[in-house]
């Protein structure tokens, strides 16, 4: 009898956490943002290992028409960094705004995903008495992770990659949540 009980909750379990994904959703996540070699390119070699790794933020939204099909945007804050070398002040801080098409391997339960699409990043630096740069781009940008869903809630891992001038580029690790709705 217990045996039977457990298998009927478990088949519950499985079917509320199957429900409709499909829709509009709306997400945050914690990232782990790396961005490394910050001003490789300005010939400074007291500056070579100047490097983004922090704990930042990340808001999500998207559509999922299909169970195998969304489209997503993200606006990824990457963190800043401070360094005092010689005398002289460096600050660098960075952020970026996503957009990807994301296909989905929906296994109950879990969604395994792989997305595409461009990075707009935008990086300032500054030393100072030297210089000032504010610079930006577009970037293709690419990206895969897992998803764990219980009715319209669903947590994530997921990993992206996308260049940034410069540097070596970015590579991001979110923890997040969606919510998906109507």
């Amino acid at each position: 009898m217990r045996k039977l009980m457990f298998f009927i909750a478990l088949a519950s379990l499985c079917s509320f956490a199957q429900a409709a994904d499909n829709g509009f959703y709306l997400g945050a996540g914690v990232t782990q943002a790396k961005l490394d070699n910050v001003g490789k390119d300005f010939s400074t070699s007291n500056l070579n290992d100047f490097k983004l790794d922090n704990t930042a933020w990340k808001v999500i939204a998207g559509f999922r028409p299909l169970k195998i099909l969304a489209i997503e945007a993200n606006y990824d804050d990457l963190g800043s960094e401070g360094r005092t070398t010689g005398g002289v002040r460096f600050n660098a801080n960075a952020k970026a705004f996503a957009a990807y098409a994301v296909g989905f391997l929906p296994i109950p339960v879990v969604d395994l995903y792989a997305k595409a699409g461009l990075a707009r990043w935008e990086t300032t630096a500054s030393a100072t008495g030297l210089f000032d740069l504010d610079d930006h781009g577009t970037e293709f940008a690419y990206g895969a992770g897992v998803q764990l869903h219980f009715g319209s809630l669903a947590a994530r891992l997921e990993y992206e990659q996308f260049d940034v001038k410069h540097t070596d580029g970015v590579e991001l690790l979110t923890l997040g949540a969606t919510w998906t709705f109507l």
